[in-house]
């Protein structure tokens, strides 16, 4: 598998969840995310900012998951890094999820629906340490308005704990 954008916090559930189905992941990340992503359980990380992705992962992959906004035509170039009969999975709806039918690649485009049953196991996941949250600050419940106003200004990085008051 490949995770273009691993060095979010999507993409670094998204390394261990794959990790713990037995799959081997190559991942993209930047010098800042690239340790964050060597822990997450990468198997490979490539330097996005330094190295061209197309040229560097040696065999091609079953599957392809794109959680960063990147150029349309450079995500449409990695689908050559895709099996026949593979799949490209991004999160980035505003643009179009490329495929390539005459090789049986399939490309979907997923949104994020709630689901109890999901939600209860990755809880069950985290609660016995085989999935892991990184925190990065903490906060009183009674600084959230605070929160939500230096967000909004764009000043939020990492993650967030609210504790209550």
């Amino acid at each position: 598998m490949l995770i273009v954008g691993a060095g979010g916090v999507v993409g670094k559930y998204a390394i261990q969840l794959a990790k713990r189905a037995g799959v081997h992941v190559v991942a993209t990340a930047s010098p800042r995310s690239i340790d964050a992503v060597r822990e997450a359980g990468a198997d490979e990380i490539v330097d996005h900012t330094s190295t061209d992705l197309r040229s560097t992962v040696g065999e091609q992959v079953d599957v392809l998951l794109n959680l960063a906004p990147i150029d349309p035509e450079q995500f449409a170039s990695f689908v050559g890094l895709v099996r026949d009969g593979g799949a490209v999975v991004s999160t980035t709806a505003f643009m179009a999820t490329p495929g390539d039918e005459s090789r049986g690649v399939r490309a979907a485009t997923v949104f994020v629906l709630p689901n109890r049953e999901r939600l209860a196991e990755l809880v069950s996941l985290v609660d016995s340490g085989e999935l892991t949250v990184e925190v990065t600050r903490r906060i009183p419940l009674t600084e959230l308005p605070a929160l939500h106003a230096e967000a909004a200004a764009g000043g939020v990085a990492g993650k967030v704990i609210v504790l209550p008051a």
